[in-house]
């Protein structure tokens, strides 16, 4: 009888503990992107209290639209390569970060770091490395696409769709480069 009694004293526990902690269950289960979130809000906040954000709701300088990581398969020439994988990340104070990986045995990524310069009236992306290396330039399709075009600016010959980069939120899957 005393068994019985104590089972049911601690089934009855477990139930007032259960429903009186349950309502917290929704709060345990907010996710990290949630309270980062949260917390950046709360940081833009303190930081920017009496600022008037409507100065600053269209971006001045229209590179700003670009930032961001374009991913793109481009054809190379050399023989046992199928194409190169390639990641770009346009970042804040015009500095760039390329990489590529040929698409063969080799597993290996290149890195090129450097700054890019933007030119509004062609719409051309300039990427300047760091290392003496060639420059590299993109046409600007549109805000979520670059094509790449010769040393000169010119268009490479074929099909441009080949030679095409596309931002990271434009594209629902992250196939060539996740870092």
């Amino acid at each position: 009888m005393q068994t019985i009694t104590r089972t049911m004293k601690k089934n009855g526990m477990l139930v007032i503990f259960t429903a009186l902690f349950s309502p917290l269950n929704t709060t345990w289960a907010a996710s990290d992107m949630q309270l980062m979130e949260k917390a950046l809000k709360a940081r833009e906040g303190k930081s920017h209290n009496a600022m008037e954000h409507s100065a600053h709701a269209k971006p001045t300088d229209a590179s700003r639209v670009f930032r961001g990581v374009f991913y793109g398969y481009l054809p190379c020439e050399q023989k046992d390569c199928d194409g190169i994988k390639v990641t770009l990340s346009l970042k804040q104070k015009n500095n760039y970060l390329l990489v590529t990986q040929y698409a063969k045995a080799s597993t290996r990524e290149y890195y090129e770091k450097g700054k890019y310069a933007w030119d509004e009236e062609n719409r051309i992306v300039t990427l300047t490395p760091k290392k003496q290396a060639a420059k590299r330039q993109f046409s600007i399709q549109d805000e979520a696409t670059l094509i790449q075009l010769n040393n000169d600016g010119t268009p490479i010959a074929g099909n441009q769709k080949d030679y095409t980069l596309q931002r990271s939120d434009a594209i629902k899957t992250r196939q060539v480069h996740i870092h």
